[in-house]
């Protein structure tokens, strides 16, 4: 049977979107893999699944899946293609749009530029609920590897991130540490990998190891980590241009209780067809 797909990237971290709302798309972990292989399927870091709501207060629900088939709870940069999506595809005509997710509700808004802003709710700190393993919550944690230890902070922006201040972005050992901290017992759910370089109290820039895809181009919720991290550790302000290499984001989070507002672009690149 035919798939009807479109390939969509945010700053270069690319997405298969999938319209679950008008035919019915029954979207297993080995068939998001297959759709996700560069070299036998489309090709992406992860695939989006668009599907009606499942709470009365949101207009759409959206599930999200690693390029190796695992099923996540949050994307930043699949939010903001998510709202593009449903608005060029005619699902909606609203400028802003209450989506669930499995980490829980988040409100898109298209910008008359086309930028997308999104509400993505107050970060989790406490080490239960980013999950970490930890005796109490701390803006730095020493985390033990085989050949030495690394400072961290740990943060959830619905989903889990480890973030690393490095002197150098360019020289970080994001290959090395990144799948090494991932896995690491510590986190029991696995955890994405943010290596930071901070430049000034506005600007930082960013590499990322993604749970399950590897380094990407752009992660939005790492993004989002990198700044409420580096906030806490007393080095950024509350409105930070985040660089990575597919872009810029623009974060801002006024601190302990308040949400992290993400600014950025999403961009449609064709609408095609898998015959499964």
């Amino acid at each position: 049977m035919p798939l009807r797909f479109t390939k969509m990237h945010g700053l270069g971290n690319d997405f298969v979107v999938l319209d679950g709302v008008r035919e019915r798309i029954d979207l297993t972990p080995a068939l998001a893999a297959r759709l996700a292989d560069r070299r036998f399927g489309i090709g992406c870091d992860q695939v989006l699944l668009v599907e009606p709501p499942q709470l009365p207060e949101t207009d759409f629900h959206y599930r999200i899946f690693n390029a190796d088939g695992s099923e996540v709870e949050q994307c930043g940069n699949g939010a903001r293609c998510f709202a593009r999506f449903v608005r060029d595809t005619g699902l909606t005509d609203k400028a802003e749009i209450p989506v669930g997710t499995a980490a829980g509700p988040l409100l898109l808004k298209v910008q008359p530029d086309g930028q997308v802003s999104v509400d993505m709710g107050v970060p989790k700190l406490a080490p239960a609920e980013i999950p970490f393993v930890a005796e109490q919550q701390a803006a730095h944690y020493t985390l033990d590897l085989d050949d030495g230890a690394v400072a961290i902070a740990a943060v959830s922006m619905g989903n889990p991130h480890a973030v690393l201040q490095v002197a150098n972005i360019d020289r970080a050992p994001v290959t090395e540490l990144g799948p090494r901290i991932e896995r690491h017992a510590r986190f029991p759910n696995r955890t994405n990998v943010g290596f930071v370089q901070i430049q000034d109290r506005g600007r930082v820039r960013l590499r990322v190891w993604e749970r399950g895809t590897g380094e990407t181009l752009a992660c939005g919720t790492g993004a989002c980590a990198a700044a409420v991290a580096g906030h806490l550790w007393g080095e950024l302000d509350a409105d930070v241009a985040v660089t990575l290499p597919g872009g810029t984001l623009v974060i801002h989070w006024q601190g302990l209780g308040r949400p992290v507002q993400m600014i950025g672009p999403a961009t449609r690149v064709f609408d095609g067809e898998i015959d499964l």
